[in-house]
């Protein structure tokens, strides 16, 4: 079989265009997903069993069904409602967001329920009402711990944020998927993709490594 780098050549200003925006909107749906993802988490955990159930089923929803799934919903209606038509960008930031959230929720709550009852205990005697004991007791101590499941979760989003190519996101398999069409040839631009996430995810899993080792060390 012989393998055509010349396309490679051809196509890797828009490969490295495509994948900037990758991590761009991985990163993009990280940082909305983390926001979402606290106030979520906590809404889950409020003892008011009513007031908690809204959470539950965001939960349950964005995490029982497939993320294309939810993509396409929004790309095709829930984006018609703030623009004309639709945007795949606005989609797929909103869609990674939205998915992103549900799984930090978790994350934080993990990570909250993780640190020692006494902590709240002894910040209330302090005279901190509830909201102040979470902000400057149990959310730095227990956003540490939560460090290096949130860059796992970057991880995950950056590999699946290549279903955002399925509403034409010019993300990086929406090029591969340009270069396939051109030259009916898949080997070339799959490979590349393949190679380019095993960069990706292999230089943020060591970074996350060095990052878990410094903290527990400290």
């Amino acid at each position: 079989m012989d393998f055509r780098f010349d396309i490679i050549v051809e196509y890797a200003p828009l490969f490295l265009k495509g994948t900037l925006l990758t991590i761009g909107l991985s990163l993009v749906g990280t940082v909305i997903g983390t926001i979402l993802g606290l106030f979520i988490g906590l809404g889950n955990m409020m003892k008011n069993k009513w007031l908690a159930f809204p959470f539950k089923v965001y939960i349950t929803f964005f995490r029982g069904t497939p993320l294309l799934v939810q993509i396409l919903i929004i790309h095709f209606g829930v984006v018609t409602f703030f623009v004309d038509g639709t945007n795949a960008i606005l989609a797929g930031i909103m869609a990674l967001s939205l998915n992103a959230a549900a799984y930090i929720s978790e994350i934080f709550r993990a990570g909250i329920q993780s640190i020692d009852k006494g902590q709240m205990e002894a910040a209330r005697s302090l005279g901190m009402n509830h909201v102040q004991a979470m902000r400057y007791v149990i959310l730095p101590q227990a956003f540490k711990r939560m460090i290096p499941p949130l860059g796992n979760e970057f991880i995950v989003l950056l590999k699946d944020s290549s279903l955002i190519s399925i509403v034409a996101a010019p993300e990086l398999m929406y090029y591969v998927g340009l270069a396939k069409g051109q030259y009916y040839r898949v080997w070339e631009p799959y490979l590349t993709a393949a190679v380019i996430y095993l960069v990706l995810t292999v230089t943020l899993t060591y970074f996350l490594n060095r990052l878990e080792r410094r903290l527990t060390t400290e």
